[in-house]
């Protein structure tokens, strides 16, 4: 019976040891495998839905040298991700805001996206847009209506 033991011992013994082998050869001798790293780049409560249905969709932009968008609104919460680059970036009348590769920004239903640029007029700029929409809308993004007094005449 000890014999018997001691064989299924060995026996595990050797299976763990062969697939230790089998495990380090598989492994790059010169990178060590090393676990992933997160970190939380936006945390935001969105606006009021209405919890039958929800759809997310996610754009991705890029700006080429000097390249921008006229002013225009979205219907959804905007989450932005960007991926390279630099935009140059105005939300409603808040400060004009520079954001890179890593940052994230945010937009409420409605907001008036004023400016929306690359702030380079030599590297192209990229950025993934999250739209989180409560129904399916037509077009993600709409002309701003002009600022009040527009074009009125004196």
């Amino acid at each position: 019976m000890r014999a018997i033991i001691r064989s299924s011992i060995a026996l595990a013994v050797v299976g763990v040891s062969v697939e230790a082998m089998r495990l380090s050869a598989s492994a790059s001798p010169r990178q060590p495998a090393r676990p992933s790293q997160s970190r939380v780049a936006l945390a935001r409560t969105l606006a009021p839905m209405d919890g039958r249905e929800i759809r997310v969709r996610v754009v991705e932009v890029t700006y080429p040298p000097g390249g921008a968008n006229a002013s225009h609104t979205h219907p959804c919460p905007v989450v932005g991700y960007v991926l390279e680059g630099s935009l140059r970036m105005q939300v409603n009348d808040g400060a004009e805001t520079i954001f890179r590769k890593g940052d994230t920004f945010y937009e409420e239903p409605g907001d008036i996206h004023r400016i929306s640029a690359n702030a380079s007029a030599t590297e192209p700029a990229r950025f993934l847009a999250y739209f989180t929409c409560d129904r399916d809308v037509a077009q993600l993004s709409t002309p701003a209506p002009a600022p009040k007094g527009a074009g009125a005449r004196r």
